[in-house]
Formats: structure tokens, sequence, C-alpha cells
């Protein structure tokens, strides 16, 4: 007899947080409130740059883009994570887990890539100011990005189209709040090294490469601040790059910790604790971030309460 090549398996069972019944209705309003701020705060950045003519140029061009990308992530898994929290009802059809896990990998590889794309722009303004701007014109912004969209888009088809062939039998329920591709790997019952061999090397070129680019474009931006003689010149290096670096750190923070030392830990949930980082923490700091330590944000958000202010009277 032939053997079928196909899932049987037509929905998903998710498990979501290791949270208590009785805690269900605290985590709730807690993780509403996280996703609430996440979304206004990063519409809001986008609403600042787009009204401020003070802030079209290409730094603040791609941190709209990052915005944005950080909205889109964090929608893809948490309402249904806050809708699982008060249903019993906690299944996925398979094509809507595809789906999610397709555009969780599409938006974190995009984060990746314009966050290495920030790093360029950071290094073309500190280590050549005066060709800053014949270099980052609007066409080289805009083939960045869409240079980061190609990739992203690539690299989770890469994951998605190979995952589609695989049989799950009769094992449907994934051990995370969102169907994250470690865990329905985890409950395939097919050969996985094709797909294992897709997600060392993609893994690699997605989050190894542009962290190296970002290594790299520090790099230089230290060596060229250690030229700089006077104290207030450091200073005013350090602060343009301050709040990139801080993202930095929470985005990779998050990632490497997860993907690079599964063995530091022993606690049981640590890759659900790690992905609700990257996926809900992360994204909602970011506006916080950007608006504390910029004054260019903070000048923006003034003359916008003054108008709202002005045309409430």
């Amino acid at each position: 007899m032939r053997k079928e090549n196909q899932s049987s398996v037509s929905e998903f069972l998710l498990l979501g947080l290791p949270i208590r019944p009785e805690q269900q209705d605290m985590f709730f309003t807690l993780f509403l409130g996280m996703y609430l701020t996440t979304v206004l705060g990063n519409l809001l950045i986008i609403l600042l740059i787009r009204l401020d003519s003070c802030l079209h140029t290409p730094m603040y061009f791609l941190l709209s883009h990052l915005a944005f990308t950080d909205v889109s992530l964090s929608s893809i898994t948490v309402p249904k994570m806050l809708m699982d929290m008060h249903t019993k009802y906690k299944f996925i059809s398979y094509a809507g887990c595809i789906s999610q896990m397709y555009f969780f990998l599409f938006f974190t590889n995009l984060d990746s890539f314009l966050i290495a794309s920030m790093a360029y722009d950071r290094y073309v303004a500190i280590c050549h100011p005066l060709h800053y701007t014949t270099i980052m014109k609007e066409q080289m912004c805009a083939l960045l990005v869409a240079i980061s969209w190609i990739l992203s888009c690539a690299s989770s088809l890469s994951h998605t189209l190979p995952l589609t062939q695989l049989s799950f039998c009769a094992a449907n329920t994934v051990s995370h709040f969102f169907c994250d591709l470690g865990a329905l790997l985890k409950l395939s019952c097919s050969d996985i090294f094709l797909n294992e061999l897709v997600v060392f090397t993609v893994g690699v070129v997605v989050i190894t490469l542009p962290f190296l680019c970002i290594l790299v474009s520090y790099g230089y931006i230290g060596a060229t601040i250690l030229k700089v003689p006077s104290t207030k010149g450091i200073c005013k290096a350090l602060s343009t790059c301050g709040s990139h670096l801080s993202v930095v750190s929470l985005y990779y923070g998050a990632i490497f910790g997860q993907y690079l030392f599964p063995t530091l830990s022993n606690f049981i949930n640590k890759d659900i604790i790690m992905a609700f980082m990257y996926m809900v923490v992360t994204p909602m700091l970011n506006p916080f971030i950007y608006s504390l330590r910029n004054r260019d944000m903070k000048k923006a958000l003034g003359k916008l309460f003054s108008r709202a202010t002005f045309f409430s009277q």
C-alpha cells in the first residue's frame, strides 16, 4: 500500500500561556494594556513622522517602517492569545496556523533587516556626515526597505513551503500560544531533516548576518567617535545612536537568549517567555525608547499636543 503524504490534521490546539485559571483575568488585563500601548505608541510614531516635516529624514523614514512592523508583529499573535484566554475553544485551523507562522516569520525577519538598515544610516551620519545627504537619498532609503521586504518574504516562504509538505498525523497540540515553527516541527510524523536544514541556513542569514552588519557599523562608529577630541562631539554621537542601540539590545537579546543559549536555563516554558519578550514587550518599549531619548520626537509630540489643545478650545 502507498502511504499518503498529506496532513490529516485540520486544526491545531494552542495550549497558550502557562497561567493558572484564577490568574487569567489579571493577566488578560495586563496583556491587553500592553497590546494597546504597543499599537497606540507605534501608530503615534508613524503619525508624528507623517505630520512633522522636521522628521522627514532617512532615519525617521526607516523608524516609521519599524513601527509598522512592530504593530503588525504583535497583531498577528496577541489578539488570538487574548481571545483564547477567555474561551475554551483554543483551536486554530490548519490554514490559519500556517498563515500565522508565515506572517510571524515575515515581520520578525523584517524587524531584523530594518534594524540593520538603521545601523547603516547611523554609520553614514557619523562616519560620513558631509556626504550623508548624497548617500542617504530617498532612492537609497526606498531600496533598503524594498530589499528588507523581499528578503523577509523569501525567508518566510523558505520555511513555510517545506512545512506544508509535512504530515502531522493525529498530533495537533501545540505547546505554545501561537503557531511557532519549532513547535510545529516537533508534531510532524514526517522526516524534518530538510526543514531543520532550512531553519539553520536561513536563520544564519536573517539573524546572524544583519547582526554582524550592525556590529561592523558600530565598530566604524566607535572608531570615528574615538577620533573626536571634544567631549561634546562624543556625547552628540552617542545621543544619535542611543535609541537605536537600545532597540538592538532588546531585540537581539531576546532572540539570542532563546535560540543560542538554550542550556542556560532549565525553565519549562523558557521558549514561550522569550517569544513573548520579542513579540510583545520589545514592540511596546520601542516607542518609549525613541520618544523619551529623542529630542526631535519630543518636539514633534509637543507640537501635536499644542495643535490638539488649540483645536479643542
